[in-house]
């Protein structure tokens, strides 16, 4: 490592300091908010402790099983659907039920090929190194990825010019797991890479019930089932917005209620944080009412809808969108989103009346 390091830092920097950007990489993506860590406190850590997600754990847990009788390295894994599901919870587990170490970074977070390279060679056996938002990695870092995700070696170029030349460094076995929200943006050669791919789905609310009872038994939050049940059925499907909404409706029972959640002080609650019983917010809300207001129920382009609201593209396309379609309230078609009639019903507006279906007249009686 150490004519590498001298290559890239002018002989400035040893292997030590390679050592020392591996963990800034890695710790930089786990830093995270107050709701970051509260999330981890009510992450499982096993898979039998996972709730939800059924198809995906079963085949994780021939894999894993699988991998622990041979002595092996798990074969790499693609973590994707709408955020909030628990990729890097499972991502976690994973490491956990093999017994083996776990280094986290993300796609934005490797800049130079020299960033890949100082993770990839302090990597240990068998060890899991988990990258979230794989879609937005570089494209010269997703090739230096090709030959070491299937040979475990890493192509290094030394020098420039006529004096180059490749040397090429030997890894050891890892796992590789990564997670996406937008799984079309990966390459086909990437994505081949991959052995192992889960599709995480939205919870149903008695999965959710189950999540935010057992978040109230980590924190010591006294709730009810019927509070548990309204809580979950204004998740919207994500574990992780019923931890956060829990939060909240924790805060309102403390300070206008008895201390403890039941399906009264959980309404009262989420009223005043505007969150239906469809577990829509105010943007939610305004995205409907715009195509239906504004653009005649639709259709209308993700890029005017985005100006309108004054949000980002990818913020509707991956946070807002999937749920809504989920339902039933959105549809997408090529010309762009147009809302369905339970949307309408939902926001008390008149239905539009069905459009005259032009019916082709037959030649022959």
């Amino acid at each position: 490592m150490d004519f590498l390091n001298k290559r890239r830092f002018d002989g400035s920097r040893s292997a030590k300091s390679a050592d020392t950007d591996a963990e800034r990489l890695v710790s930089a993506s786990v830093r995270g908010s107050e709701d970051a860590e509260f999330e981890l406190k009510l992450r499982p850590v096993r898979l039998g402790e996972f709730i939800g997600q059924s198809k995906a754990k079963e085949q994780l847990a021939i894999a894993l099983e699988a991998a622990k009788n041979r002595g092996e390295a798990l074969d790499h894994v693609l973590l994707f659907g709408p955020p909030g599901l628990g990729k890097t919870t499972l991502a976690t587990i994973i490491a956990n039920e093999l017994n083996v170490g776990f280094q986290q970074t993300s796609g934005p977070a490797l800049q130079i090929q020299g960033d890949l390279t100082a993770i990839l060679t302090n990597l240990r056996e068998r060890q899991v190194l988990f990258l979230d938002e794989i879609h937005r990695l570089q494209p010269v870092l997703e090739e230096k990825l090709y030959t070491a995700l299937e040979d475990y070696k890493l192509d290094i170029i030394i020098g420039q010019g006529p004096a180059a030349r490749t040397h090429v460094m030997e890894i050891r076995p890892f796992t590789f797991v990564a997670a996406t929200t937008r799984p079309g943006l990966l390459s086909s050669p990437l994505r081949s890479r991959f052995v192992i791919l889960l599709r995480l789905e939205f919870y149903t609310d008695d999965e959710l019930r189950f999540i935010v009872e057992r978040s109230s038994e980590v924190l010591g939050i006294s709730i009810d089932t019927d509070g548990a049940a309204e809580i979950a059925m204004r998740s919207r499907g994500t574990p992780r917005i019923a931890n956060r909404l829990l939060r909240r409706v924790r805060d309102y029972a403390q300070v206008r209620a008895h201390g403890s959640i039941d399906l009264p002080t959980a309404k009262a609650a989420l009223e005043i944080l505007e969150v239906d019983a469809h577990g829509f917010d105010e943007l939610d809300r305004r995205l409907l009412r715009t195509i239906i207001e504004k653009y005649d129920g639709g259709p209308v382009g993700l890029n005017t809808l985005a100006a309108v609201l004054g949000e980002e593209e990818d913020a509707l396309e991956e946070v807002y969108e999937p749920f809504l379609m989920q339902i039933g309230f959105l549809n997408r078609t090529p010309r762009g989103r147009v809302a369905t009639r339970l949307a309408y019903e939902h926001l008390g507006l008149a239905p539009p009346t069905k459009a005259h279906v032009y019916e082709r007249p037959t030649l022959f009686p």
